[in-house]
């Protein structure tokens, strides 16, 4: 059941990001200006930096990552997910404004688009990673919605509007997340809900998305990505169900693109300098990663990697078909023929982390603990902060119910959660590595926060006051968790209506 605690007022952010990308983008602007630097553009944003003080973007945007967890759409595979934002951070790096606070996400939504929203918010849909054919075209979006962000443009808009679009927004989100109605329920949506703002929002994003354009494509440059990636990307979309008539993808309903905008951008990326070619076998790896484990069933991705692998390809698309193919095959239960490929491709790449992990998941899942036990201790020695190592080796240490295991995953997971607090997966994991091995305190809090960050406001709540009711607490004890109750509650506070929904 769709959790329904942080309902209300997401549902006003996020669609509010999504009508600001809602309006046609028809500006044109010839002058490329010196591509070796930062283009020089007016600072429009400067009294839309009032509307919202940081910290009520910050908090906008944690209470939009908890709406996003509660539908369950959020992609929380470590490798996929890291690589993305790893992506995305390193374009902020290269942006205008590299002390800006972002948070990189993926959701598993088929529809080809992506979203900026407040407080630093970028989503990629799945469809729009699966639709891409480099890393330079994903790149190229990413650093699009980036320049929407510093450039400041939904908050524009808001002011322009005297914040009347949040209260017309309301009730949309939850058919952008919950993914039931697809496209034509949210352009109803749109449609019914926005169209006393329409105009006005078509009025700012005109500007905004050829701004986002602009600035998005010296990012894109500077980080050391294909300039042509951006421009390449729109084109190949906008010709996509062009013959047979059908609605375009979803990026282009959101972010539409004509062709004197694809010609500029064309344009601009001719006059910059583009990087050396390299393989992009990482992308491709968690392209196929996401294809494989993100698909409904196994049988369709075994399908589409075994149709893929008959076609022409670069040695590295080849790599990751096969990588991809064994993944789905052992969701499938194929055993036998996915460790032939993860062997083959171990033999060209002894060393490639997603190729070691993939093997130590085979293994658990063919009842050899001990040996994936052994690659994954190993590997974790090798490289102790690494994110998903840590996380499948963990994941790993629990199955056998073991509580000296159970301290070693505890201690892992605590030293994880000091990079990544906001993470719920590791607080889930910390709570039953806490419980198997007999620490039932630090038990109920790592699973209060688990549901917090989940969007499961209630039950984290109920969680914290049973901590509180025990007799056995120390002052310590009893004192930060009276503290973080009356935080969760403050929290809770802005939320009372949702359970009205």
């Amino acid at each position: 059941m769709v959790k329904t605690t942080v309902r209300l007022m997401v549902r006003s952010l996020l669609a509010t990001a999504l009508l600001h990308s809602a309006g046609p983008a028809l500006a044109q602007d010839s002058t490329l200006g010196r591509q070796d630097q930062r283009i020089a553009l007016p600072d429009l944003g400067n009294s839309a930096r009032h509307v919202l003080s940081e910290g009520e973007k910050e908090e906008y945007a944690r209470a939009m990552l908890m709406q996003m967890r509660a539908y369950e759409v959020m992609v929380e595979d470590p490798l996929i997910a890291d690589y993305f934002a790893d992506m995305g951070y390193q374009l902020v790096a290269h942006s205008d404004q590299p002390e800006q606070h972002f948070h990189f996400v993926v959701l598993d939504e088929k529809r080809v688009n992506a979203f900026a929203a407040p407080g630093g918010v970028v989503a990629l849909h799945s469809g729009l990673i699966l639709a891409a054919e480099d890393e330079h075209e994903v790149a190229g979006v990413l650093a699009h919605e980036i320049a929407h962000i510093t450039q400041l443009h939904m908050f524009r808009a808001l002011e322009n509007t005297q914040n009347m679009t949040i209260p017309i927004a309301l009730g949309m989100l939850a058919l952008v997340l919950a993914g039931g109605g697809g496209g034509e329920a949210i352009s109803g949506a749109l449609a019914g809900g926005a169209a006393l703002q329409q105009q006005a929002w078509i009025n700012f994003t005109r500007a905004n998305e050829a701004e986002a354009d602009r600035i998005g494509i010296v990012t894109l440059t500077q980080a050391g990505y294909d300039p042509m990636g951006m421009a390449e990307f729109f084109e190949r979309l906008n010709r996509i169900n062009r013959p047979s008539g059908e609605a375009p993808p979803e990026f282009l309903r959101t972010h539409p693109v004509t062709t004197s905008r694809i010609a500029e951008a064309k344009a601009r990326a001719a006059n910059m300098e583009r990087p050396e070619t390299r393989d992009g076998l990482n992308f491709y790896l968690a392209q196929a990663r996401l294809r494989a484990l993100y698909e409904k069933e196994a049988g369709p991705a075994i399908y589409w990697f075994r149709d893929a692998l008959e076609d022409p390809a670069t040695p590295s698309q080849i790599e990751a078909h096969q990588y991809g193919l064994s993944i789905a095959l052992q969701r499938d239960r194929q055993y036998a023929e996915a460790e032939q490929l993860l062997e083959r491709l171990l033999a060209q790449r002894p060393n490639h982390l997603p190729f070691l992990l993939q093997k130590a998941s085979l293994d658990l899942a063919k009842g050899q603990s001990e040996q994936a036990l052994a690659s994954l201790a190993e590997l974790h020695r090798g490289f102790p902060g690494n994110h998903a190592i840590a996380t499948q080796y963990s994941e790993a240490l629990l199955l056998d119910d073991d509580p000296d295991q159970a301290r070693i995953a505890a201690t892992i997971l605590r030293e994880q959660l000091q990079r990544r607090d906001d993470e719920p997966r590791l607080y889930r994991l910390l709570a039953r590595a806490s419980a198997l091995s007999g620490d039932d305190f630090n038990a109920s809090l790592a699973l209060a926060e688990y549901y917090f960050r989940s969007g499961e406001v209630t039950e984290a709540l109920q969680q914290l006051d049973m901590v509180i009711a025990r007799q056995d607490l120390s002052y310590y004890q009893r004192s930060s968790t009276d503290a973080r109750l009356e935080e969760m509650r403050v929290i809770a506070s802005q939320f009372d209506h949702s359970e009205a929904d």
